[in-house]
């Protein structure tokens, strides 16, 4: 079966004030179809910058990146941004919603980018805060619900699109340990339930304890890895 994520010797160095930054040093991970992974280490180890290009919102300064079989580096930046759209979740620890916009639409954006029209959208943007326990509050705005809530219609936004994998970047970090302890339920459920291969960043052993894989980065390289 083919990898949901391929990355090869992966580097990524940083010109700041004219002096080279090695972010990453070589990095090589494989995950699977349908595999929960955390990636976990320490402030300036890399594990952010890791993410980013697992997610290719940047890319590599060298080494090979496969999405769910495709290589990264041959695709122009638009056809980056459509494989990303169609392959690829995010779940942030700030949200990123539109403040003015209601859940429902918040949720429906992703597809507006795929040509996907306003009825099937509307639909599926439906079903998806439903699988998050949010059916009662699409008509809210994010200034009328709680954190907790907040980061549910990110993950529902995330879903949206049926993505083979979905990113969470310190989903809990900005929330209360509660409503931290209900996002990951929502997280080991979409995981086993529905078989879409969820990769974690955090520095919270016990929020990478819900993965079954622990990926400890430290100074751009995979220090331990319990695959």
């Amino acid at each position: 079966m083919t990898p949901a994520i391929e990355a090869v010797d992966l580097t990524r160095r940083y010109q700041l004030d004219g002096v080279a930054v090695e972010a990453l040093r070589g990095v090589s991970l494989t995950i699977g179809q349908g595999e929960f992974a955390a990636i976990l280490g320490p402030s300036g180890s890399g594990k952010s910058t890791l993410m980013h290009l697992l997610g290719c919102l940047d890319r590599p300064t060298s080494g090979v990146l496969r999405i769910n079989g495709v290589e990264m580096s041959g695709l122009s930046d638009t056809a980056l941004a459509d494989l990303r759209n169609r392959t690829i979740g995010f779940v942030f620890q700030s949200f990123h919603l539109l403040g003015r916009t209601t859940a429902l639409d918040n949720v429906a954006l992703p597809l507006v980018y795929r040509g996907v029209g306003r009825s099937e959208r509307r639909d599926r943007a439906r079903a998806a805060l439903e699988s998050v326990g949010l059916g009662h509050r699409m008509g809210h705005r994010p200034s009328q619900m709680s954190g907790g809530e907040q980061q549910r219609v990110a993950i529902a936004r995330a879903l949206v699109g049926e993505p083979k994998v979905l990113l969470a970047d310190e989903p809990t970090g900005n929330l209360d340990t509660a409503n931290g302890a209900e996002v990951m339920g929502i997280l080991d459920r979409l995981n086993s339930d529905r078989g879409v291969a969820v990769v974690l960043v955090t520095h919270e052993p016990e929020v990478a304890a819900h993965a079954r894989r622990q990926i400890h980065v430290r100074d751009g390289l995979i220090e331990k890895d319990t695959a």
